[in-house]
């Protein structure tokens, strides 16, 4: 074999290949040779034409000729001038972009601007249309204008009254001179010193000490004795000196016209007499009093005048206030007897009167003689007791009889043994005295006072007895009053009481003496209240709680909250078109103490306060809006209804329009406190936002506070208290109060429905996170419970609706004892205020949503979050039963949720709630 053959060359390829090869490297070196020359000439030729490049770059030209320089230099010169220009234009390019940039934000700033401007325009002309509605709203009244009246006080020696037939005949309309008391008076009381006149070294020194206390403290007392609308003076108790007794009637009807201010007959003198004991002297029982009304606890019937004296009750905690933790509860409704008695008779009254009556008395008595049933009531009530169907325990002789008037049941014993019997006791007999001239008297009243007192029901056998303030007190609704011809069937009545009939009576007499009857103050508001109510002059307005305001500075944006809900082309409300709008107040001055007389003094907290507004109004019906009565109402669609936009347009319902207050409780959170204010922003409805500035350090001095478009008052506190929560800010303007925690998320759909919720329910709590009182069998008390259940009996007030009235009660009414140990736990103060309403309203809370708690990201651990939180809660629950005598809560097993929600409507219609 051939090292060369078979077309194989030298490098193992083939020849032919070889062959090609040379071939192409033949022509490329002719091309570059022949045509590169006459390229590079063209090229050069070209460039040369239109300035041509360096010849130091290129070289010589083919044909000899060399590449001028200068046509280079030019190029690079070009090259440099349109690199300047270049930058030049990219700095007026950055340039023109800053001044559009600047532009940009002018023209958003005069967009904001257009659009702040456009919605003061359009609350502008809300305004102008409120007023013109509220204008023609008046004008369609068509009442004149009220005037204040102008307060006329007579002269001293002549007080222009036409004097009665004779003192026994006093009424007020002909011994009361109405014009020292106008309607605006404000009733002024002064009240006489009694170290000014003569027997006031005799008063019992307990009794003038609790007096001269609870004068001090009183509203209503003046100095200035020309203006007083009422003149008090302190007659008894007396006691005898040692030295010398106390004055005859005679002398003391003679000290009584020595009085500065009497004028001759002592018009508008209150004569006041307070016992401490069953057997109180009647001393005033031969004084003529002139036209001085009397107020005392023992009555003859010839002596009292009805309408004008005043039965009270015995002063029984002169100087000490009961203990309330020490009232038994008010439940097991049965106790371990059914009724007991503990008494002894007294000798008859004509044989033990302390003068001799008047002849026309001792004639009427020989000549009428009353009936007496005593020994009847000894007979039926001895032979229920041997009867033994029932526990109960009688007595009719004591071993030391407490002094008793003539014909009266003696009590027995010590008081402190009288109160144990009465603890173990469902009913109390209170026998009226056996002769019916007695109409009143300390014994029967002490009776009655210690019956309430421990929460044992009175019975009081004998209906011609005066009770105490018997014109205004329903003792109806606290006492069983039996005609004594009716003993015989005292038994069967008594078993016939219901369970629910006895604890309602029992929690009203608890409630008519801690209000009338427990401390001497009480017992002196009480007096002048009943005079105050008998001639039409309404109380004095309760005080509300001033709020001095914190300087902070506002301007921040409030943005968007992206965890509201998309609400879509609904509306909540007409947030951009309402201007702040504050609830009216004092409406019904005169109707509290005119028409809800009755109301006033057997519900609580009792007649003493004229509230500006309260939840207890009564409710147009609903075609009066549309005939005469519709100042102030937005009827949906004008009255026609809707869903959708028609309904968010308005408020409707059946109150007029109104707004809420939000009440913000924070303490050194400024962060959290921020974006809970942001989160307000549009909200419908809304008046304004207090802040309660819990923490004792001041705001940041560069913190920056949100602009919600309504005001924000951020209220300065005295300490540190969860009480502070519910005091009535004089700031908020409003019926309506939101109280939310500063780290609670709430959509505003969830606020605008609780709102509408509560309009519908003024007086109760309504709110979104629901809580119950469970009982826990082994320890046989109550609990705290914050599970989900299918029942509940609080809303909590980190998120409720409550009306301004609780407010008030909280502060000012409710026991200091429960404001005591929310103070001393930093903790329960909801729970207290759920206390507090079911307790005035005997009403459940309602809830609104589903929603059952709070979720706040980012914000720090709450205290609920530990296990103390629980155990201080189980203990107030158990503390306030202890303090009201009983459990006020309720439960309730149902849920507020909107109308339509789950309703399927046309495409044209539009529910009311989207996400509720």
């Amino acid at each position: 074999m051939q090292r060369n053959g078979g077309g194989v060359g030298a490098g193992g390829q083939p020849w032919v290949l070889r062959r090609v090869r040379l071939t192409w490297l033949s022509f490329m070196l002719f091309f570059i040779l022949v045509f590169f020359p006459l390229i590079a000439h063209y090229y050069l030729t070209t460039i040369d034409e239109a300035g041509g490049p360096d010849k130091r770059i290129f070289g010589p030209r083919p044909g000899g000729e060399l590449c001028e320089a200068k046509h280079v230099q030019d190029l690079c010169r070009i090259r440099e001038s349109v690199s300047e220009e270049l930058l030049q234009l990219e700095a007026k390019r950055q340039e023109l972009n800053g001044e559009i940039a600047r532009l940009n934000l002018r023209i958003e700033a005069c967009k904001r601007s257009i659009d702040s401007a456009k919605q003061d325009l359009l609350q502008l002309k809300n305004v102008i249309s409120q007023t013109e509605h509220s204008y023609k709203e008046l004008m369609a009244q068509n009442q004149p204008k009220l005037s204040l009246p102008v307060r006329l006080l007579p002269d001293k020696e002549d007080p222009g009254l036409p004097p009665p037939k004779s003192a026994r005949s006093c009424r007020l309309r002909s011994c009361f001179d109405y014009a020292r008391c106008p309607l605006t008076s404000g009733f002024p009381v002064y009240v006489y010193d009694t170290g000014s006149y003569l027997w006031g070294d005799y008063l019992d020194p307990l009794v003038k000490q609790a007096f001269a206390a609870s004068v001090k403290s009183n509203i209503y007392v003046t100095d200035n004795p020309s203006i007083a609308c009422l003149y008090l003076v302190l007659v008894g108790e007396l006691q005898e000196s040692p030295s010398s007794p106390p004055p005859s009637p005679s002398e003391l009807e003679k000290q009584l016209k020595a009085l500065p201010y009497w004028r001759s007959d002592g018009h508008n003198h209150v004569l006041v007499h307070l016992s401490r004991m069953s057997m109180t002297q009647n001393f005033l029982y031969n004084v003529s009093t002139g036209r001085a009304a009397v107020a005392q606890s023992t009555f003859f019937e010839q002596q009292y005048r009805e309408g004008f004296d005043l039965v009270v009750s015995p002063l029984v905690h002169a100087l000490s206030e009961p203990n309330f933790l020490e009232v038994p509860p008010q439940v097991p409704v049965k106790r371990k007897y059914l009724f007991t008695f503990q008494g002894e008779r007294v000798e008859s009254l004509r044989s033990s009167l302390q003068e001799t009556p008047p002849q026309s008395f001792e004639e009427e008595m020989e000549g009428d003689p009353p009936a007496d049933y005593d020994d009847r009531i000894i007979g039926t009530l001895k032979a229920v007791q041997d009867s033994h169907l029932d526990q109960v325990l009688v007595e009719f002789t004591c071993k030391n009889p407490r002094p008793s008037l003539p014909t009266e049941w003696a009590l027995c014993g010590e008081r402190e043994d009288r109160l144990e019997v009465l603890k173990a006791s469902t009913f109390a007999l209170v026998i009226s005295p056996g002769d019916g001239q007695l109409v009143a008297s300390a014994g029967c009243g002490m009776r009655l006072f210690e019956a309430m007192e421990v929460g044992a029901i009175p019975v009081v056998l004998g209906d011609h007895s005066r009770l105490p303030y018997h014109q205004l007190i329903r003792w109806s609704e606290a006492a069983i009053i039996v005609p004594k011809p009716r003993v015989t069937e005292l038994h069967f009545l008594l078993r016939s009481l219901s369970d629910n009939d006895m604890l309602a009576m029992r929690r009203q007499g608890r409630f008519l003496w801690e209000t009338y009857f427990s401390t001497s103050e009480n017992v002196l508001n009480t007096i002048l209240a009943n005079i105050r109510t008998s001639i039409q002059v309404p109380a004095a307005p309760i005080k509300e709680e001033p709020a001095q305001e914190i300087p902070h500075k506002a301007g921040k944006l409030a943005g968007t909250d992206a965890n509201l809900a998309d609400n879509g082309d609904l509306d909540l409300g007409p947030v951009e078109t309402e201007p702040p709008y504050a609830s009216p107040r004092f409406l019904r001055n005169f109707t509290y103490t005119a028409a809800d007389t009755y109301r006033a003094w057997n519900r609580a907290p009792g007649p003493f306060h004229l509230f500006p507004h309260t939840p207890l109004d009564p409710v147009l019906p609903s075609e009066a809006k549309f005939l005469g009565s519709g100042t102030g109402f937005r009827p949906i669609g004008g009255g026609t209804g809707g869903s959708g936009k028609e309904f968010q347009a308005a408020l409707g319902g059946n109150v007029p329009r109104e707004q809420f207050t939000v009440v913000m409780l924070t303490y050194e959170r400024e962060e959290v406190l921020m974006n809970s204010l942001e989160r307000l922003n549009g909200l419908p409805y809304l008046n304004k936002v207090v802040v309660v500035w819990n923490s004792p350090k001041p705001p940041s001095d560069d913190l920056l506070w949100p602009d919600i478009g309504l005001p924000i008052v951020v209220v300065r506190t005295e300490k540190n208290s969860l009480n502070n929560r519910f005091l009535p800010w004089d700031a908020v303007e409003t019926e309506a109060i939101l109280s939310i925690d500063d780290d609670a998320h709430l959509r505003h759909d969830e606020i605008m429905f609780g709102f509408r919720v509560w309009r519908e329910a003024r007086d109760r709590i309504v709110g979104f996170p629901g809580r119950y009182h469970a009982w826990d069998v082994n320890h046989q008390s109550w609990l705290y419970n914050s599970n989900y259940s299918c029942e509940l009996s609080m809303v909590l007030t980190g998120a409720a609706f409550f009306h301004k009235y609780y407010a008030y009660l909280y502060s000012y009414v409710m026991p200091q004892a429960i404001r005591d140990m929310v103070d001393e736990y930093i903790n329960c103060e909801d729970i207290a205020m759920n206390f507090l309403v079911s307790h005035i309203t005997r009403k459940p809370p309602i809830k609104v949503t589903s929603r059952w708690t709070f979720r706040c990201p980012g914000c720090p651990q709450a205290l609920s979050h530990d296990d103390s939180h629980f155990h201080e809660r189980h203990k107030c629950i158990n503390f306030f039963v202890k303090v009201y005598g009983y459990m006020p809560l309720l439960y309730t097993q149902f849920r507020v949720d909107s109308v339509l929600f789950k309703t399927r409507l046309p495409h044209d219609k539009t529910k009311c709630f989207k996400f509720i």
